[in-house]
């Protein structure tokens, strides 16, 4: 528990250090966008049909988290259902490993030893395998399946989609911006050029806010874990030493009891070979 305390306060400013580049991040992608013309590239390309959902579920490394494992897992599993889709899974950490492997699940990929100190090159490495993936085809949309911090008390599991980057959320960005007024830029290279460069920054971007925002929800899920543990543990050290005490109580009485038991019954004694006499 007190291990956690210390690593949650760290986790939790690197996701709100994070969080601007991210917002930031957003509005320069609808900027670009609205400037491109008609944008041609295979990670905004919506498919005909989708038949191959690829999804990444972020998991911990380690257990003594209380449900958060199984919280995001059952998250990716019910989402998987709902779509009704045949699916390949890419797997970050070792307790989703286990589980997925354990149940028969085929995954294309996993990455482990990093849950709780996401970097940008772990970020960089998932980015460029789904990417890969939508992009040759094996997949035909991706999703990212991870539990958001909101605070120390609330962590909610949570199931986004990836690619192809949704263009109603570009198009909504872009409204917003309409009614800002911003500056006006000139696009150096082509604004096309530009969004062929951005676009995989983007996703990688994506993926690591979601590995940050995952390693603070475990921290924060193993305190709140650990220390119901602790008091467990003491309500039940309490609990039995109440038990322990009522029951040496108990026999302790008995033995008095037997004791003065006795003693009367050798006065009676006493007094009655004495009447005899």
């Amino acid at each position: 528990e007190l291990i956690a305390s210390s690593r949650i306060i760290r986790a939790q400013q690197r996701v709100d250090a994070a969080r601007p580049y991210s917002e930031e991040m957003r509005r320069l992608m609808a900027s670009v966008a609205a400037n491109a013309g008609s944008i041609d590239h295979p990670l905004l390309k919506e498919r005909d049909q989708v038949s191959t959902v690829g999804t990444i579920v972020v998991t911990a490394d380690r257990g003594l988290a209380g449900a958060y494992n199984s919280n995001v897992i059952r998250a990716a599993e019910r989402d998987m259902r709902e779509q009704d889709k045949d699916n390949k899974l890419f797997l970050i950490g070792k307790k989703g490993v286990s589980y997925f492997r354990f149940r028969g699940y085929e995954f294309e990929e996993s990455w482990m030893g990093h849950s709780e100190q996401p970097r940008l090159e772990d970020a960089h490495n998932v980015a460029g395998a789904v990417a890969k993936a939508f992009s040759e085809g094996d997949v035909d949309q991706v999703k990212l399946a991870y539990t958001r911090f909101e605070s120390a008390m609330t962590q909610r599991p949570t199931v986004v989609q990836l690619l192809p980057l949704p263009q109603e959320e570009l198009e909504e960005l872009q409204e917003d911006q309409k009614d800002q007024q911003g500056p006006q830029y000139v696009f150096e290279p082509a604004p096309e050029q530009i969004l062929n460069y951005l676009l995989p920054r983007y996703v990688e971007g994506l993926i690591l806010q979601g590995l940050l925002e995952a390693a603070a929800s475990e921290h924060a899920a193993r305190r709140r874990a650990m220390k119901a543990a602790t008091d467990n543990a003491d309500d039940l050290i309490e609990n039995l030493t109440r038990n322990y005490n009522q029951a040496r109580q108990a026999e302790i009485t008995t033995e008095i009891m037997e004791v003065v038991g006795g003693a009367e019954a050798l006065r009676a004694a006493g007094r009655s070979a004495d009447s005899n006499r």
